[in-house]
């Protein structure tokens, strides 16, 4: 095998390619997190009913998150500290504030995740289970990989499913390039700027592209890896920047799919339980080609399933660590970490029984959330890097500033927009 990879990459190169593998974690972590219903059902059914009208929109939100999202590599590897013990040590307030919006997305965000997955899985069972069976298959799986490997299997299972998905996506895309778009040129797209799609475009914005307090729990699985290997400030920046940019890539391109491959055919997206999965898969079967069924059913799955898993791990890390930081301990333990991960997991599986058939409005509810708790969350980390003493490596410099200042701009201002329409207007 080295002989044949050899052919294609000189030794040299082949060792720098498995040296800065071999770095990346966290980063690749967090776009496993963040690659689940934000672009499957966010970006895919922003192209679906829009067209390309908001591939800007989805652009500048990753764009304006960047900087909150940085801030759990920059204070980390400047201090040595996460996120969650800078904000104890800003005040308990502030950890109090963060933990409890951390219980709130932990338990919410999985149950929205392992609900799309079990409907995914579903796919592929020729018999039919209960929606509460295959949940709790996915939740079982979920915990296997968390549970039995911890972080070493996490990030692993992680860099397979990102190479995986990223190549299946990009080919899936390619192919509905060349077909072309399936609506007729007479076709009227639907306008996103207007006062009645304030909603949609917060749920797409919500977790787009993944909810803020993600950038806590990058800072936790770095703290680990530093635990584990050597990590230098360049290296945890080029991790970070690479998952990110890989999020907002595939962003664009899920929303392409939804664009070129359901945009004008004239068919509504089911509203609920496994049929919604199952008819995007019919839909893009159809458009692209019989053969292209279960590729488009593996990219949903590992888009889902990896997301489940690591938003398990991380939430779960992220409320041991919570916890104990309010109870003034410096660590927290495995056995603590494990308490965690079976108390997310039991919790939403008991939200799942009484959300079981209503997948699609359980998913629009946590990704409206998750937008009404980024503005706090982003001012907490504006807060904590600017206050932070940072190495000239990891000091932002005056473009990452204004964008910080601005990003906190668009997005309280759209939070504001959003709470008026919803609940003045």
């Amino acid at each position: 095998m080295e002989k044949v990879i050899s052919l294609f990459f000189p030794t040299t190169m082949l060792g720098y390619i498995i040296r800065v593998a071999k770095t990346l974690g966290p980063g690749i972590l967090m776009a496993t997190a963040a690659i689940g219903g934000s672009h499957l059902v966010a970006s895919t059914q922003a192209g679906a009913i829009y067209g390309w009208s908001l591939a800007l929109l989805i652009l500048l939100v990753n764009i304006f998150k960047y900087p909150f999202f940085r801030a759990g590599v920059t204070y980390t590897m400047a201090t040595g500290r996460t996120l969650q013990g800078g904000y104890a040590r800003m005040g308990k307030g502030y950890m109090v504030l963060a933990f409890g919006l951390n219980i709130f997305s932990a338990v919410i965000n999985t149950a929205a995740l392992t609900l799309f997955s079990a409907s995914l899985l579903g796919y592929f069972i020729p018999w039919k289970l209960p929606m509460p069976v295959l949940c709790a298959i996915v939740l079982a799986a979920s915990l296997l990989i968390v549970l039995a490997g911890h972080f070493a299997m996490l990030n692993r299972v992680s860099k397979f499913i990102m190479v995986v998905l990223a190549v299946a996506t990009v080919s899936a895309a390619a192919i509905a390039l060349h077909n072309g778009p399936v609506a007729p040129k007479e076709f009227i797209s639907p306008s996103p700027w207007q006062i009645a799609s304030i909603g949609f475009l917060v749920v797409t914005m919500g977790w787009m592209p993944a909810p803020i307090e993600i950038s806590c729990i990058t800072s936790l699985w770095l703290c680990k890896q530093c635990g584990e290997q050597k990590v230098t400030p360049k290296s945890a920046l080029f991790d970070f920047n690479l998952g990110y940019i890989t999020t907002a890539f595939l962003a664009l391109v899920f929303l392409a799919l939804g664009a070129l491959v359901i945009h004008g055919n004239g068919q509504a997206l089911a509203k609920g339980g496994i049929g919604f999965s199952h008819q995007l898969v019919n839909v893009y079967a159809t458009t692209i080609g019989e053969w292209s069924r279960y590729l488009i059913a593996l990219i949903a799955f590992f888009c889902i399933f990896g997301s489940t898993i690591t938003v398990v791990d991380g939430y779960s890390r992220a409320l041991a660590e919570g916890l104990q930081l309010l109870k003034n301990h410096t660590t927290y333990s495995e056995k603590v970490f494990t308490r965690w991960v079976i108390f997310v997991a039991v919790v939403s599986l008991a939200i799942l029984i009484f959300f079981k058939k209503a997948m699609l409005p359980m998913l629009g509810f946590a990704m409206t959330m998750a937008f009404m708790t980024t503005p706090v969350f982003a001012w907490l980390n504006h807060k904590l890097v600017k206050k932070a003493e940072l190495p000239a490596e990891l000091k932002p410099g005056l473009p990452m500033k204004i964008l910080s200042y601005a990003g906190l701009a668009y997005l309280f201002g759209f939070l504001l927009l959003f709470i008026w329409w919803k609940w003045i207007m």
